[in-house]
């Protein structure tokens, strides 16, 4: 798979204090196998799905220790000027732009909501190998309670196409790049604990969402919402072990009529 275009999801990792126990609760859950660790790397460890690089898990570095959590990266042509728009437009530049030998640059940040999100410009590496099918990555919201930060950040730090679900139920936000839809926005409800801040959500393919579920739980998972069968597949939020938020999404198997939309200008 080339490289992404600039403001498209790219690639996810996540952070384990137990790294051991997330490949196995993740190569259980999405069939992932893993390569090895890379040490001149923080023992960075890439996960397949049927042969094809689809994510990464690491441990934390000495004092970055905290909740797990999954972080999606979008690509950028020039991690400078997407480091300085994320600046300029009330975002948080938490590392980099930071060279990666030359697998590509990096850069993490915080969205003005509080969502964290990486940006990379490929070199070697240039993101997913597989999207959409079993174990690969498959769609991203920003759960936020401040959509109207989200709003106009994205926007001005890439050049997204913006549609608004008509749905008075839910605050529901796409964001596309060229005619491809890239990721949503979702208003945190009451229904989310005070506690819980805002993320970004990733979710990964999978060929049965109620089997994913129930190998998940088995494992230590907690259940958070679903199954539910949607126009765009059946799936389920899950919080791992290790307190990661994720879902799994089987695209195969819909359910009902596809929203309608707003074009935002």
């Amino acid at each position: 798979m080339a490289a992404q275009p600039a403001g498209a999801p790219c690639w996810a990792d996540a952070m384990f204090s137990d790294v051991e126990g997330a490949k196995s609760f993740y190569g259980d859950v999405l069939g992932w196998t893993f390569g090895d660790a890379q040490s001149e790397y923080g023992n960075y460890t890439q996960a397949y799905a049927d042969g094809k690089a689809v994510a990464a898990v690491v441990p934390p570095m000495p004092g970055q220790e905290g909740p797990s959590q999954w972080c999606l990266y979008f690509a950028s042509d020039d991690a400078e000027a997407t480091a300085a728009r994320i600046r300029d437009n009330g975002g948080e530049v938490l590392m980099g732009p930071m060279q990666v030998g030359d697998f590509g640059t990096m850069v993490l940040a915080r969205e003005p909501s509080g969502a964290v999100f990486g940006v990379w410009q490929a070199g070697r590496h240039e993101g997913f190998e597989a999207t959409g099918v079993p174990g690969a990555y498959a769609w991203a919201e920003v759960f936020t309670r401040e959509p109207g930060k989200v709003d106009a950040f994205f926007p001005a730090v890439f050049t997204y196409g913006v549609k608004q679900l008509q749905d008075e139920a839910m605050d529901f936000r796409m964001f596309q790049v060229g005619d491809a839809m890239a990721f949503g926005r979702m208003k945190m409800t009451d229904d989310f604990p005070p506690e819980v801040p805002p993320y970004i959500n990733v979710y990964f393919t999978v060929p049965d969402c109620d089997d994913a579920v129930a190998k998940a739980t088995k494992l230590g998972a907690t259940l958070q919402f679903g199954p539910m069968g949607t126009p765009y597949g059946r799936f389920a939020s899950l919080t791992d072990p290790q307190g990661a938020n994720f879902s799994v999404i089987d695209v195969t198997t819909t359910e009902g009529e596809m929203p309608k939309t707003t074009d935002v200008s």
